[in-house]
């Protein structure tokens, strides 16, 4: 197997889209931490997994970019196309790494080293950027040389991966974090040290995870050969009138087609792990690209890889190489697939995040049922009318939860459990109001409460009431805690954010807590932001 790998892939897309020059440094950050950076922003001491703020003062001139898998498709599509030229049967494992069957390509070039030196001069040419390649058997092996820049010769895989570090095991969406940290606990620092160990040893202290990553640090495949044809019935093909011309489009479709391909192999105890992308245009045009899964692909997998294909196919950079009109038909065919024990409806389930867990058979089988039925509402009603709620970052209530369409990644935008200035106390009110309810918080002599510069109330709050309604009695009240900027001297500076709790007397004995906001504009303004259980 021959892998190209493009460095740095996440981080060069960025660059490249926000039109920044190549020696300025720039990373690419998810939930306020490091996932990608440029060689030259590792120069100055950036490293992955760094914090934001951290990063900016090793280096202040850092450019900084969001995480965007749609746009690390597309520039990558470019990258795939220019390996396509030299090798038939190209497959992109994720977008930065593409790999490729090396015996026939190499035949007509003359030997291997022929065919790299082809290789890595066609991707800077026709998509100007900067590659490694390497060559071993299998696709683990085949990547970290690829890092290596290695030609590993035949049988030597094991030989090669012996002396790399044990952390070479957790790849990008393996998820095998918790066992290489459990294994450099227990003192295996290498993959020779991890293969040395007995299989049936492996198997009776890790499991099946164990055993398969065992297979890889031994150089073997992580599953043995079992590349039978699936049937033709399992292939899944849709027709669409208008054609699709849209990435959004597409994306929505994606979700439908994923759990139907998804449940169509579920249904024969198969599971995909090479998964072929075929199209036609309005005009007859045929796109096809085949990609290369490390694990079995959930539904969500599948609808990823369909909305990053048309990433690359729609929004490609050189616009002689976009599609001449849109796509009327579309085909999802299982290139490649394996028995999916491990996938079974029964015994596993995949949540929105397409990150398999252990259930029940009924929570399972609740789940795909639950799962197909949103789909179907989107289907009726559009993307956004399902949501999930993520408990995200934040000082304020409202703050804290953000809602995300269904089917798409709940990923974090900052780190909920950091110490956040400001935050206001728990427990958090139980609603909170998308818009904020007009208040008018009085004292005892009838006298509208303020808050001073000095963050204190003008009088203790006596009576409150919301929209014009009756006054009700303050039994107690916390606070104030200022959110936002600090105030000056003399009146609060406008645009200062104050929250007070207070609770409030009802009638038969019924008391309720309440989460109030006073805000200095030009005039003095107290809201209802949230209501106490």
């Amino acid at each position: 197997m021959l892998v190209l790998w493009c460095p740095d892939w996440p981080a060069v897309a960025a660059a490249a889209v926000a039109g920044e020059p190549v020696g300025r440094p720039a990373a690419v950050f998810s939930a306020n931490r490091v996932v990608a950076c440029t060689a030259v922003a590792r120069g100055y001491g950036v490293r992955r997994g760094m914090r934001r703020r951290e990063a900016q003062s090793c280096c202040p001139e850092l450019a900084v970019f969001g995480e965007d898998d749609g746009r690390d498709a597309r520039l990558f599509e470019s990258v795939a196309r220019a390996v396509e030229e030299l090798a038939v049967g190209v497959e992109v494992v994720r977008p930065g790494i593409v790999a490729v069957p090396v015996e026939g390509a190499a035949g007509y070039f003359g030997g291997e080293h022929g065919l790299l030196e082809r290789l890595v001069d066609e991707v800077s040419v026709a998509a100007g950027v900067e590659c490694q390649v390497g060559v071993a058997d299998g696709l683990f092996a085949a990547t970290l040389a690829a890092r290596r820049s290695t030609l590993v010769e035949a049988e030597g895989t094991a030989e090669f991966l012996a002396p790399l570090p044990i952390r070479e095991l957790d790849q990008p969406e393996a998820g095998r974090t918790e066992l290489v940290t459990l294994l450099k606990q227990l003192g295996l620092r290498t993959l020779g040290a991890f293969a040395a160990l007995d299989e049936s040893d492996v198997s009776a202290r890790f499991g099946m995870e164990g055993v398969l990553a065992h297979r890889l640090a031994r150089g073997r495949s992580e599953r043995p050969p079992s590349r039978r044809r699936p049937p033709p019935e399992l292939s899944l093909a849709k027709a669409f009138d208008p054609p699709i011309d849209r990435v959004d489009a597409a994306a929505f479709v994606a979700k439908g087609l994923g759990e139907r391909f998804h449940a169509g192999l579920a249904a024969q105890g198969l599971a995909c792990t090479r998964l072929g992308i075929y199209a036609t245009t309005e005009t007859g045009e045929q796109l096809g690209r085949v990609w290369r899964c490390a694990e079995p692909l959930t539904p969500l997998g599948v609808a990823d890889r369909v909305r990053w294909q048309f990433e690359g196919w729609l929004k490609v950079r050189d616009t002689s190489a976009r599609p001449r009109s849109g796509v009327v038909r579309l085909r999802l065919e299982p290139e490649e697939t394996v028995e999916g024990r491990s996938l079974q409806l029964g015994l596993w389930q995949a949540g929105a995040t397409g990150v398999l867990r252990p259930s029940t058979e009924d929570e399972g089988l609740a789940g795909e049922r639950a799962g197909r039925a949103l789909v179907r509402v989107q289907g009726l009603l559009g993307p956004e009318s399902v949501f999930t709620a993520v408990l995200d970052g934040g000082r304020g209530p409202g703050e804290r939860v953000r809602l995300v369409p269904w089917g798409d990644r709940r990923e974090k935008s900052a780190q909920a459990d950091a110490n956040w200035a400001g935050r206001l106390p728990s427990p958090s009110p139980a609603t909170v109001f998308t818009r904020p309810v007009p208040a008018q918080v009085l004292d005892e002599n009838g006298h509208v409460v303020e808050i001073t510069a000095r963050r204190r109330v003008t009088a203790a709050p006596f009576l409150v009431s919301f929209e014009g309604g009756e006054p009700r009695e303050v039994l107690a009240w916390a606070g104030p805690w200022l959110v936002g900027v600090r105030a000056g001297a003399g009146h609060a500076r406008s645009g200062t954010r104050i929250r007070v709790q207070v609770l409030l007397a009802g009638g038969q004995d019924v008391e309720e807590a309440v989460l109030l906001r006073f805000e200095h504009h030009k005039n003095p303004m107290w809201t209802l932001e949230g209501k106490y259980d």
